[in-house]
């Protein structure tokens, strides 16, 4: 399906911390416990929406679809990852190899517009606060979920497609440490390969742009909105309940800006390596701390249901 007869290669080596010998070790701790934080960090927000009735609104609604979304992204690369910082033999087939890259873009852009969506929300209870029930209703906010779980597929499938229909003819060192598109153009051979490279990246760079175009309105509109406010009490809550989506949006879009925005020029292995780092473990790490710490009302259920408990069993 994905162009496994026109390929010469059956499996790559990836290479990405080979530049880091002395310091896999130390990584694969780091690493290990960042992942084990984004898992608990997101296993707890969905626990204490879903637990409490109050959080049963749209925002929250599509705060868990985000959470699921990185969950499922974050188990794409990182488990992989950290096998390969403990072993020698860093191979891995054709077939997983563009299995990773299809999971890895469905799930990344998946989340991008599930954070548009959530910026429309905000858009919607802010600037048209009567018609909030009529425009986020349960089948709308269904729908917008299912639509961008059905956006992200359509990219990894685009994506994914258009990368493994090209004729790899060796060598197979992939240098990165998991299955991206830049290190695998530079493996290709054939007279099609800087079409496929233009094409594709002109398709995420116009979905991510797109997406981050719509965030952008819909904050103009909020500004505006709340600049109308009389009171500086009004205006404070009103924008309070947009800040932490506003923080994961700058993480995440100035990570993905600097990944698909940089110049075409000479990389080094390691500023490849530690970059792709910031936007597979360091970006989902970061999530569901800003949306614990920054949103009153889910810290302050998560506060009631996870630490006055144990001293209640105690009392």
């Amino acid at each position: 399906m994905l162009g496994l007869n026109h390929t010469f290669v059956s499996e790559f080596i990836l290479i990405g911390f080979s530049a880091f010998a002395h310091l896999q070790l130390m990584f694969f701790l780091l690493f290990l416990l960042m992942y084990l934080f984004t898992l608990l960090g997101n296993l707890l927000i969905m626990t204490t929406i879903w637990g409490e009735r109050s959080l049963h609104m749209p925002m929250y609604l599509f705060l868990c679809a985000l959470s699921v979304s990185e969950i499922l992204y974050t188990f794409a690369i990182i488990p992989r990852m950290l096998a390969d910082l403990l072993s020698t033999h860093r191979s891995i087939a054709f077939e997983a190899c563009a299995s990773q890259m299809f999971f890895s873009f469905t799930f990344g852009f998946t989340h991008s517009f599930l954070l548009t969506v959530m910026g429309y929300d905000r858009y919607v209870a802010i600037c048209h606060p009567l018609r909030y029930n009529v425009f986020m209703s349960p089948r709308g906010c269904a729908c917008l979920v299912s639509w961008s779980w059905v956006g992200g597929l359509v990219m990894g499938l685009v994506v994914t497609t258009a990368i493994f229909h090209l004729t790899f003819c060796g060598p197979n060192e992939i240098h990165h440490f998991f299955c991206h598109v830049p290190p695998l153009l530079k493996l290709a051979c054939g007279g099609n390969v800087s079409t496929v490279a233009k094409g594709v990246g002109l398709v995420c760079i116009t979905a991510l742009l797109g997406c981050c175009l719509l965030i952008l309105l819909s904050y103009a509109s909020i500004v505006a909105a709340i600049l109308r406010i009389p009171s500086a009490e009004g205006r404070h809550r009103a924008f309070s309940t947009c800040t932490s989506h506003l923080t994961v949006v700058v993480v995440h879009y100035g990570f993905a800006s600097v990944i698909y925005l940089k110049s075409k020029g000479p990389q080094s292995l390691e500023g490849d390596t530690l970059m792709g780092v910031t936007y597979t473990v360091l970006t989902p790490f970061l999530s569901p701390i800003i949306f614990s710490l920054r949103n009153k009302e889910l810290k302050n259920t998560m506060k009631k249901n996870f630490l006055s408990k144990p001293f209640l069993l105690n009392s």
